[in-house]
């Protein structure tokens, strides 16, 4: 029998936290050590932790995947990842994703990749493409863009 938390062929959705982190107009990116999306470029983020609020998820997944501490923490969208599996046409990952938008705290940040991060990097918004970032994540970037926009203009 498959353990509920089981990352791989779950028998329910998984919750992950993930943050749009900005630090002087560009976007915190990390690339995954760890399935899925192993060696790709995404935004920080991770697995919910039993007795944990989903800002509590994000500040400590930012913190562990690069060394960065955030503030002005604000919902952004939920996204699902589902990647068909070969067993039965059973998801083999199935995550709702909670994505927030958020500033670095520290005046300089420099990142550091850690936990199952193996890089860590602040992008420019504008080359966004030239990470091979799944569409989506673009498309939540963007968002968290125009949002951030918006609000340091009022």
């Amino acid at each position: 029998m498959t353990n509920p938390g089981d990352r791989h062929n779950p028998t329910r959705p998984l919750i992950g936290v993930g943050g749009v982190v900005w630090h002087q107009n560009k976007v915190l990116l990390i690339r995954r050590g760890k399935p899925p999306k192993a060696g790709e470029w995404s935004l920080p983020g991770g697995a919910q932790e039993l007795g944990e609020t989903v800002v509590e998820t994000l500040i400590r997944e930012v913190f562990e995947e690069t060394s960065i501490r955030i503030n002005n923490i604000e919902f952004l969208e939920i996204v699902d990842l589902i990647v068909q599996g070969e067993e039965h046409g059973k998801p083999r990952y199935h995550y709702t994703l909670i994505d927030f938008s958020a500033d670095a705290a520290q005046q300089s940040s420099r990142p550091t990749p850690g936990d199952d991060a193996i890089d860590a990097i602040w992008a420019d918004p504008d080359a966004l493409e030239t990470y091979g970032l799944w569409e989506k994540t673009i498309e939540v970037i963007r968002k968290s863009q125009q949002q951030r926009m918006a609000r340091l203009s009022d």
